[in-house]
């Protein structure tokens, strides 16, 4: 059997994913970090960005992330957002406009959270 790490994606209002995996990339303050299984223990605080879990079957899961904590131990892997939302959750034609919507406002936080929806989506990082 290939190794394996138990993954739990959580928003602050609900479960996103949960499921194996044989990687997990998030980005966190000190940079974009890479989880397999038999990593050391870590905790860290996760940025906005795209969160893409490649699963066991040789899928792949991708979420927008705002915010929230990442931990890992024994092969289990937390990440605990403020906000997730999967890429095929994300609603393209609306994030864009959101997107326009910020930019033209100069709402650099609205236009980083519209950004990364879209990034999630596209796969562009």
């Amino acid at each position: 059997m290939a190794a394996e790490l138990h993954v739990e994606l959580v928003a602050a209002d609900r479960s996103v994913w949960s499921g194996k995996a044989t990687l997990v990339i998030a980005r966190t303050t000190s940079g974009d970090i890479g989880v397999m299984p038999g990593h050391q223990p870590l905790l860290g605080v996760l940025e906005s960005g795209p969160v893409t879990i490649r699963t066991t079957d040789g899928g792949a899961v991708v979420a927008a992330v705002h915010g929230g904590f990442i931990s890992f131990a024994d092969d289990k892997l937390s990440l605990l957002a403020e906000v997730a939302e999967l890429a095929d959750e994300i609603d393209v034609q609306r994030a864009e406009r959101a997107l326009d919507r910020a930019k033209s406002d100069a709402d650099a936080a609205a236009e980083r959270r519209a950004s990364v929806r879209l990034r999630a989506v596209t796969g562009v990082h």
